[in-house]
This record gives C-alpha cells, structure tokens and sequence, in this order.
C-alpha cells in the first residue's frame, strides 16, 4: 500500500470530489435538509457541521446560485471600500491640480520669461503626476475601470488643456500655441520651450492673458468635479450607501443564503483596502 505524502493528498482529494459529487446528486432529488443530512453522515459530521463546512444553505431550491451571489457580495464589499479609498485620493489629487492651475493666475506682464516657463513647467510636471497615478486605475482591469466618475476626471481636465479658445482675443489658440500638448497615446502634458519662447518674444501680452484664462476655465473645472452633487462626491456617496448596507446586513444575508467564498484582495485592491479600513478604524 503507498502511503507516501503525495499518494495521502491525492486519495483525500479523491473523497473529497467524492463527497461532494454525492452531494450534488442527492441535492437534486431531495430535499435541501435531506440532502445535508445525507452528506453530514458521509463526512461524519452533525448535519449543522456540514453545512456549516459548505458554507451553503442546503434549504434552498438553488444553494449553488444563493452561494454564487454571496461570493460576489463579498468581492462587492472589498471592491467598493477600495474605490472608496481610490475615489478620496482622486478627490484630493483633483483638488490639488484646482490649486496648481489656480496659481498660473499670479503671472502678469511684468513676470519674467525664465519665471513663466518655470511656472508652466511645474504646471505640467504636476498634471503628469496626476495622470500616472490615475490612468492606470481607469484602465480594463484597474480599480476605478468602468467608474464614470474617474474617466470624467481625467477628460474633463484634459480638455479643459486643450482648449483652443482661451487667448482666441489675443490671436492665440489656448495653451497650444504656448508649446504645451498632450500625447494622444499617454495623455501626457509637455511644454515645448523653443515654441513658448517664441510667443513670448512676439505676444507676450496675449501669452499671458492666454495662461490667465486658462487658470481660471482650468481651476472652475476641477472644482466642478469636486462639488457637491457632482461626479466625485456623487460617486463616494453611492459607494458609502453600498458598504454600509452590506456591512449592516451581511450576517442575515449569509444565513439566508451562505457565506459565498471569501474575497482574496491582492496588489493594490489590498493596500487600497487597508488604507480604508486603517482610515475608519476598522480592526
């Protein structure tokens, strides 16, 4: 007889597909309790250990779909606390860049080019942080993919860059014509200094009335984002609404219906999810 340790583990996972396979076909043609009972015996087990083992309610027509719905209810539950916490750090990082557009409102005609290059410098510099932090996350697969609220966030302050209207008074085309453009592939921002130059050298005055406007339209957009019943705050308050009616009722639910298997977060969905449970004193 082998009895090596490989030869144990593939007999017990033999009984176990077994039981199981015993299992499924009487709880075709019995009773949910019948069926339990039947199984507790080959396991050796009371019948409320053995459902307690499965993690099923075996009184249900259809224990296999209640139990489906509950795994998905736990991946909804560490799903949506993680893009909680993603959703706040968008908030803040929008609210953020509001501020660095906000302060290209500070450069007037006296302010010198080497300094107006600089500022502008900084100002993209500071958008890409913004846009390597989240785009990422919008992505198949990334955390806040599929969530409206983040697409918009990233576009809107794009756009908001790539509007050619702001210096249209001036003969200028917005901040393109400052030497500032985004990758369509990267949705990265540059600053091409030679063209910046240019302009200054030439229409100085309508580069700068073209950054001012260009602060305000850029700053009012980001503020939109973050304001009261808009994308941002809309979307935060869905997901809290969510993770407190789950945690208030997740007991009754897996009585009902089973414990579902246990969401296994990893990656960035596990520090996303540390972060708010740290953040809200959850143990």
């Amino acid at each position: 007889m082998n009895i090596s340790p490989a030869n144990v583990l593939l007999e017990l996972a033999s009984f176990r597909s077994q039981a199981l396979s015993s299992l499924m076909s009487l709880s075709s043609g019995q009773s949910g309790s019948s069926a339990t009972s039947d199984f507790a015996k080959i396991l050796g087990m009371k019948t409320e250990e053995a459902e307690t083992h499965l993690g099923r309610n075996m009184s249900l027509r259809d224990p296999e779909a209640a139990y489906s719905m509950m795994t998905q209810i736990n991946e909804f539950a560490v799903t949506f606390k993680a893009q909680f916490t993603e959703l706040s750090a968008l908030g803040s990082s929008v609210e953020q860049m509001e501020a660095v557009g906000g302060e290209l409102s500070d450069i007037d005609p006296a302010t010198g080019n080497a300094a107006i290059q600089a500022q502008l410098q900084d100002f993209v510099a500071q958008y890409n942080s913004y846009v390597d932090r989240f785009t990422p996350q919008i992505q198949p697969g990334g955390m806040l993919d599929n969530v409206q609220a983040a697409e918009v966030s990233l576009y809107e302050l794009e756009q908001s860059i790539q509007n050619m209207f702001n210096g249209a008074k001036d003969g200028l085309n917005g901040l393109a014509d400052l030497g500032i453009s985004i990758d369509p592939l990267t949705h990265r921002a540059s600053l091409d200094v030679a063209k910046l130059d240019a302009v200054l050298a030439s229409n100085k005055s309508g580069a700068v009335n073209t950054i001012d406007e260009f602060s305000a339209n850029f700053a009012k957009s980001a503020d939109l984002l973050n304001s009261r019943g808009n994308f941002i705050p809309n979307a935060l308050d869905n997901r809290g609404r969510a993770i407190q009616y789950i945690s208030d009722n997740l007991g009754n639910l897996q009585t009902e219906f089973g414990t579902g298997d246990r969401a296994q977060p990893n990656g960035q969905v596990a520090k996303a999810l540390a972060a708010y449970e740290s953040t809200f004193g959850i143990a």
